[in-house]
């Protein structure tokens, strides 16, 4: 069995290679993250918004990404490398399909969870179409829509470890398992250690705009003083 001794020994250039640049690895890896996000989670956004608002638009997209959401990550990996081969592109990809679907069914969700009536007073006190929604349906549905982030964040980090096998030469998934090879298990604890922080980081930032955009809601109001008061 090789150790880790006898792996320096036989190439120790290569097996110090992923403690080297582990910055760079963490830019190249949260770049990619943030990329996937903003296509994925706007796409999934915009999708649940028009499902949500309107029922020809949920015949045409609903039934489709409730299919798409259900195929494995890992299963379409060849099909992503033969359409985008294995740069930047296919990673971002991975992660923008990992993203997409909770924040369209959460904000589909939100937007048909609203009260019925609150859309009807609106509509006597004269709003219109593009103002109800605006001053309405959005701040109705935020709370499922922000629910729906913290998932789309959670997958984030997880599909990128997948998509980061796909023939990196950088980033916190190919520095881990490179060190896999060499059996420097202090570096894979790290990688695991830093996707941690990365989500709990991610996870805190979105309690953050919840307490800025919920604010007002009489729900969100209730929660924060008991757990104030507690």
């Amino acid at each position: 069995m090789s150790t880790p001794v006898r792996s320096a020994r036989r190439s120790p250039t290569r097996s110090v290679r992923p403690q080297e640049g582990r910055p760079e690895h963490g830019r190249a890896s949260t770049e990619r993250a943030l990329k996937g996000l903003f296509i994925g989670g706007g796409i999934g956004f915009v999708l649940g918004v028009l499902a949500g608002i309107s029922r020809p638009a949920e015949t045409v997209f609903d039934s489709s990404m409730q299919m798409l959401r259900n195929v494995p990550h890992l299963a379409i990996i060849p099909l992503v490398i033969l359409w985008f081969g294995i740069g930047e592109e296919a990673k971002i990809f991975l992660v923008a399909i990992g993203t997409a679907f909770p924040l369209y069914l959460n904000t589909f969700h939100g937007i048909r969870t609203v009260d019925p009536k609150l859309i009807e007073m609106a509509r006597v006190y004269g709003l219109g179409p593009v103002p109800l929604f605006w001053r309405v349906i959005l701040p109705g549905a935020m709370p499922s829509i922000l629910v729906g982030l913290r998932f789309s964040l959670g997958l984030m980090w997880l599909t990128l470890i997948v998509a980061e096998t796909i023939s990196a030469s950088s980033g916190i998934g190919y520095m881990t398992m490179n060190a896999r090879e060499f059996l420097q298990t202090d570096v894979v604890v790290l990688g695991i250690i830093v996707y941690a922080l990365l989500g709990k980081l991610a996870d805190f930032i979105t309690r953050l705009l919840e307490a800025r955009a919920l604010a007002w809601h009489p729900t969100y109001r209730r929660t924060v003083t008991r757990g104030a008061t507690s």
